[in-house]
């Protein structure tokens, strides 16, 4: 009977050890985060509901800064954890979260062509009490409603109004200056807002080399990063590398 007994917990911890799900966390939160295109993580590669999939580790290690901005694979992205909130410490050199981006998963998400991108463009009114602008981003995701939540929001907040007048832009098919990466714009999930009070480090250094001395500088009120962040948008803000004006939509990097 003992045996019996002994035999049946070997089976059982064995089932247990199986069935272990061995999915990262990283891709458990993309899986949750885009549920209209994934369906799930196999054999080390993100698997989409069309069937294509994605590698996930590429299995190079130590990649310096460049090979992770140029040649990120899944995994690299959440290599920096994004924070929500106020931060009180300034980022150190190169830590920039949400930067590392792998460009064939977004061409998966919203379209690999400016033409397929445009299909799923629509018109919202940015802060209609405030400003009454006309702004041009993706249906995807439903990044449009969450995009007008956040303007419903701002637009109880007068006193922020020059913020967020004059939209420095949104859809542009376009590539990041001084690189052949693409730019988010160009997927329509993107916004940065008045460039009259933003600050980037490109304009503060008035280069394009990543390796050069940056000194931080920002003028956004965290009223508006909260609004933003609380509908998955992390904030560019957060990165040694700065770009205040910058809102993208990465609720994998928030949740």
């Amino acid at each position: 009977m003992r045996r019996i007994f002994l035999s049946l917990s070997i089976l059982l911890i064995t089932a247990c050890t199986f069935s272990q799900d061995t999915t990262p966390a990283g891709a458990k939160k993309l899986i949750k985060c885009y549920p209209d295109f994934i369906t799930g993580f196999a054999d080390n590669h993100l698997i989409f509901k069309d069937g294509t999939k994605l590698l996930w580790d590429d299995g190079i290690k130590n990649k310096s800064f460049k090979d992770l901005l140029e040649k990120p694979d899944l995994k690299d992205m959440f290599i920096q954890k994004y924070t929500t909130g106020e931060f009180t410490l300034l980022p150190t050199k190169n830590f920039d979260p949400g930067r590392v981006r792998n460009e064939a998963f977004f061409m998966k998400i919203y379209g690999s062509t400016e033409k397929e991108v445009r299909q799923h463009l629509t018109e919202i009114t940015w802060c209609p009490k405030l400003v009454g602008q006309k702004i041009t981003v993706t249906k995807v995701n439903g990044i449009d409603k969450k995009l007008a939540q956040i303007s419903k929001e701002l637009d109880e907040h007068p006193e922020l109004k020059k913020y967020l007048t004059n939209i420095g832009g949104t859809f542009t098919w376009r590539n990041i200056n001084g690189t052949n990466r693409h730019s988010m714009h160009s997927f329509g999930m993107t916004i940065d807002i008045n460039t009259a009070y933003s600050d980037y480090w490109q304009w503060s250094c008035k280069c394009v080399n990543e390796d050069a001395a940056i000194t931080y500088k920002n003028r956004i009120p965290q009223t508006i990063v909260d609004i933003f962040e609380k509908y998955g948008f992390i904030w560019g803000g957060k990165w040694y590398h700065f770009d205040t004006m910058h809102f993208e939509y990465r609720p994998e990097l928030i949740n």
